[in-house]
């Protein structure tokens, strides 16, 4: 299975006071954790999505082996323009692909444990789950492309999809809350990063 990833960076951080995926995350920054991690479980290339410090994170990203980057302009009108831009960026002969905010850190374990699901199912959307909760990344397959393409801020992105396809969506529940991990503030990076620290890299 061909399989991408959209990495979305393009947001404000204003919460964090910060860009979020310049974060200082296990010797590197937190956006070259997850390229590095993407790739180890699998997947054939990431799209980074940037737009607000753009520059700032492209001169650490771009250095990066089997990287696409991927300027959205729109990125103050939300979530699903970066989700549309770095689609465009995505080649035709992909399989599926996988969105992942910079935010979410994730170990290749998951990645590959995914990729792997999905890959020998017949489902359209694979999704990790702990506690009953949905968490992130989420692969989509190639035949609901042209339905990501129109997704909107205004009817919810991409949970109309997955609420849409949820008959042909498989969830793979975890041992850990890695999938619903998410970085927003201060309190939550050090609470993420000490959960890290915890953790084996196959999580």
């Amino acid at each position: 299975m061909r399989l991408y990833a959209l990495l979305l960076a393009a947001g404000e951080s204003v919460r964090m006071g910060r860009p979020k995926a310049l974060l200082s995350w296990q010797g590197g920054t937190l956006v070259e954790f997850q390229i590095e991690q993407l790739l180890a479980g699998g997947v054939e290339r990431v799209v980074l999505v940037l737009g607000h410090q753009a520059e700032a994170v492209r001169r650490v990203a771009s250095p990066l082996a089997r990287t696409t980057i991927v300027l959205n302009q729109d990125y103050a009108t939300g979530k699903t323009s970066s989700v549309r831009a770095g689609l465009e960026a995505i080649p035709n002969h992909a399989d599926a692909v996988l969105v992942l905010a910079v935010d979410q850190p994730r170990p290749a374990g998951l990645i590959r444990r995914l990729r792997q699901a999905h890959e020998t199912s017949d489902a359209l959307i694979t999704v990790p789950s702990f506690g009953g909760r949905h968490g992130h990344p989420t692969i989509f397959s190639r035949e609901l492309f042209p339905e990501m393409r129109n997704i909107r801020e205004e009817t919810q992105g991409l949970r109309a999809v997955r609420r849409r396809d949820r008959e042909r969506t498989q969830v793979i529940e975890t041992a850990t809350r890695v999938p619903l991990i998410d970085i927003n503030t201060p309190e939550e990076y050090q609470d993420a990063l000490a959960f890290f620290v915890s953790l084996g890299q196959e999580t």
